[in-house]
């Protein structure tokens, strides 16, 4: 009976092991662990809907902060950045009237303006990264309480639906959010298209050896997440729905995760960072991709700020404290290589809920915060470790199985040099540049 199953579990991942879905299976347990720890509190759906507007700022660092790892860089002055432009659009509504569009258009502005300063840095002077971000994360932190003069201001009620606002109720009468259900409707259509496509190619190519009932298994239990989600969304206290900030952050995860999968800029990041050299003699131009890196982060930076100061209803001098370590931490419990070339914007997000949930769940247990950073410490440390662990084995990280099945994954954690697929096959005619 075991080897049945252990069989039918490696048919399913691709002959992986159920391994290689460690951290899925992680972040699936803590939420059960917690659920019934507080008593059901963990997927009440005020908490949840909590979760997503709180932790927010995670998800949507968490997207720029790896690319910015892939491409073997970090960056340290992301907190601080948030801060500072966060600090300049309250600022801007308060005392310069500004309407919060152009508040907002103003912080964006901002974040491009510290990116490109940023960028040039890293990519034409080439000073490290690190060393770049970590007076960043000195330069903004001081600039936020210059121009905050260390105190708090408060931000309108016609901005703050950014970070506290939800999809609104058409009114016609339906016992749930009508537009949230409609929203998961066509996740779930996704799903099964491109679980389809990827199917479909993968014949096409003549490589697809797992039968059929693995892809049914896949986007029923994908399916069914996403319909469980959607309900706790749609049917939370009135007034509720699916929150503005997660619309923001769905629609930077899908943008990013194209770029990242499918474009001709996403295979050159990939490059640069699993083999910078390599990348160059291909045509690839590596300022150009450190600093969109650079760049794109203290833009993402910025949205961060914008939405985290609209939830909080007030921008104030110790923002974005530690933010810097929570996006690298959720990079990379979700896979991604400290040595670069490796990562998922997916992976990345997986990961992020992880820390996001289990910060959730510690808050709602009533854990001192001194033991949750302990507790928080030690699950990255482990997953990590055990990241590395299936790597020095040839196995790929946990998150690409999952998402290398449905087409939107391109985690090279098999130990395979990324430039391998980047370089030209006619050298005198570069395919990445």
């Amino acid at each position: 009976m075991s080897n049945k199953f252990t069989n039918a579990v490696r048919t399913l991942t691709g002959g992986r092991g159920i391994s290689q879905y460690s951290m899925v299976i992680a972040l699936v347990v803590i939420i059960v662990i917690f659920e019934i720890l507080t008593g059901g509190l963990t997927l009440n759906q005020g908490n949840v809907i909590n979760v997503v507007q709180q932790y927010s700022y995670i998800l949507i660092l968490a997207i720029g902060m790896v690319m910015v790892i892939i491409a073997g860089h970090i960056d340290l002055s992301v907190g601080s950045v948030a801060a500072f432009v966060g600090i300049i659009v309250a600022k801007s509504m308060s005392d310069w009237h500004l309407p919060p569009a152009l508040a907002i258009l103003l912080g964006l502005v901002v974040g491009a303006l510290v990116g490109a300063w940023q960028g040039f840095w890293v990519a034409f002077v080439r000073v490290p990264a690190f060393i770049v971000t970590l007076a960043g994360q000195l330069i903004f932190r001081g600039g936020n309480q210059l121009f905050g003069q260390s105190s708090s201001q408060s931000t309108p009620d016609s901005y703050n639906w950014i970070g506290n606002g939800f999809l609104p109720d058409p009114g016609w009468g339906v016992p749930a959010n009508l537009w949230t259900c409609i929203i998961g409707v066509i996740i779930v259509a996704v799903i099964v298209f491109l679980e389809v496509r990827g199917r479909q190619r993968r014949v096409r190519m003549g490589a697809n050896r797992r039968p059929l009932w693995t892809s049914i298994v896949k986007v029923v239990a994908l399916g069914l997440v996403t319909l469980f989600a959607t309900y706790l969304f749609a049917t939370g206290r009135a007034g509720t729905s699916l929150p503005i900030v997660g619309i923001i952050a769905g629609v930077l995860i899908i943008i990013y995760t194209f770029v990242t999968n499918n474009t001709i800029f996403g295979r050159q990041i990939y490059a640069v960072g699993g083999n910078a050299a390599a990348a160059v003699l291909s045509g690839v131009s590596s300022r150009r991709v450190n600093f969109f890196v650079m760049f794109n982060m203290s833009v993402l930076a910025a949205v961060a700020g914008m939405v985290f100061i609209g939830n909080a209803t007030a921008s104030g001098p110790f923002d974005g404290t530690g933010w810097e370590l929570d996006a690298i931490a959720a990079v990379f419990v979700g896979g991604a290589a400290v040595a670069g070339g490796i990562g998922t914007v997916p992976g990345s997000i997986i990961g992020a809920l992880v820390m996001a949930f289990l910060a959730n769940g510690l808050s709602l247990l009533g854990v001192p915060s001194e033991w949750t950073s302990i507790i928080r410490g030690l699950v990255l440390l482990v997953a990590v470790a055990f990241d590395v662990y299936n790597k020095s084995q040839g196995r790929p990280s946990f998150t690409g199985a999952l998402l290398r099945g449905l087409g939107i994954g391109r985690n090279r954690a098999q130990g395979q040099a990324v430039t391998e697929t980047a370089l030209p096959e006619n050298p005198s005619k570069p395919s990445l540049g």
